[in-house]
């Protein structure tokens, strides 16, 4: 079964979104509704909000959903949703790591594009068996790796891709936090509380959190990937039950070399994702608290300041950007500018015709796979005493 035999085709019509997860209490979820409404592509519709069916009701109803699709749990949604002539164009999965599996499976085993957060899954098993589902149904997979949306990270990769730099030789990228710098899980704090279970977060902590974003634009920007990896993977706070701090050496393809960094007790870093990529010719350097900004500096010239819609900037940063130079365009635009291209690429596959080229950025399965086949990679190679681990065969 495929979404197109079920919904009608009406390009004026915002498409119908579903959210599973992100209800009281969490973050993203808010994050995510924000992201689909701010280009006017989506209208939330239908929703399992909790895994307490009587929360997720409950709820979805406070965000004005009609009550016949306020829904208890993700199965009963997909299963109702499926029968719907006017069923839910695509859903968002929000959940902690452990349901993203089952609740993606669900929705494409109901014809329903997907929308998941990362990490994809919490075994490579299930991300595998995910990506033959997408496959065999032909429906469309996208993964919230957000910093992706951002106008002048695709600059850089643009700039990379067309030898602006020259011949690769570093890529080095760090994600750092402070917010788990003491054991707030003990203290009821909703969000740190379900990233340091293994039960729900998966083997990953830092490195499922804010490691795969890292690794994510490394390989987004570059083009490359990654083959080789040796890490050490910590819990430095007492008692913390999965890592908080990431040390990693890369080798990427084409014998570029690379190191990663991520942390979450780190103090004096709020959420600072950093990402430098040198080459023979020429380096650049981006920052998501200055997002705006691309510092491009030539081998043997002054650093050069590339700036959001200003001169200078190509095709994908001008795809990516809303309003003039000088009113800045941050974390929320990056997230709406990923939904607006998956909005274009479910339109297009309605209407039967090619979607628009520069919506076709959003990082999907396979993309969600190499952030599993990291966390699994790096957590084997802290463990052999930090020994050089191949990432396609972890």
């Amino acid at each position: 079964m495929t979404i197109d035999a079920k919904s009608s085709v009406d390009s004026k019509r915002r498409l119908r979104l579903g959210m599973v997860g992100g209800g009281p209490g969490g973050f993203i979820g808010a994050v995510h509704r924000i992201a689909a409404r701010l280009d006017d592509r989506f209208e939330l519709v239908a929703a399992a909000l909790s895994s307490d069916p009587a929360r997720s009701r409950s709820a979805a109803i406070d965000l004005h959903i009609a009550p016949d699709r306020a829904y208890g749990s993700f199965a009963e949604m997909a299963s109702a949703e499926s029968a719907r002539k006017d069923r839910i164009d695509v859903v968002s999965i929000v959940t902690p790591n452990h349901l993203h599996y089952p609740a993606a499976k669900a929705f494409l085993q109901a014809g329903i594009h997907v929308i998941c957060d990362k990490p994809l899954t919490t075994t490579l098993a299930d991300g595998l068996d995910l990506a033959q589902t997408v496959r065999r149904t032909g429906l469309l997979f996208a993964v919230t790796h957000n910093y992706t949306g951002h106008p002048m990270v695709r600059q850089a990769r643009e700039m990379v891709a067309a030898g602006d730099l020259g011949a690769l030789r570093i890529v080095q990228v760090e994600y750092v936090q402070d917010w788990l710098s003491t054991a707030v899980e003990k203290t009821g704090h909703k969000q740190a509380e379900w990233r340091s279970d293994p039960a729900r977060s998966g083997p990953g902590g830092s490195l499922g959190d804010i490691g795969t974003h890292a690794f994510n634009i490394a390989c987004f920007v570059t083009g490359l990937a990654c083959e080789h990896l040796a890490a050490d993977v910590s819990a430095i706070v007492p008692g913390r039950r999965l890592d908080d701090n990431v040390q990693v050496m890369l080798r990427f393809a084409k014998g570029v070399k690379g190191g990663l960094w991520c942390s979450q007790v780190a103090p004096g870093n709020e959420n600072n994702l950093r990402l430098r990529v040198y080459g023979e010719k020429a380096g650049l350097e981006w920052q998501q608290e200055d997002p705006n900004q691309l510092i491009f500096t030539p081998l043997g010239e002054p650093r050069r300041i590339l700036r959001r819609g200003s001169a200078g900037t190509g095709r994908s940063a001008a795809h990516a950007t809303r309003i003039p130079s000088g009113h800045p365009e941050g974390y929320l635009e990056a997230f709406a500018q990923l939904y607006s291209d998956i909005a274009e690429q479910i339109t297009a596959k309605q209407e039967n015709r090619a979607p628009d080229p520069n919506s076709l950025l959003v990082p999907g399965v396979m993309d969600g796979i190499d952030g599993v086949r990291f966390i699994n990679a790096a957590i084997e190679s802290s463990r052999r005493g930090s020994a050089w681990v191949a990432i396609s065969g972890s």
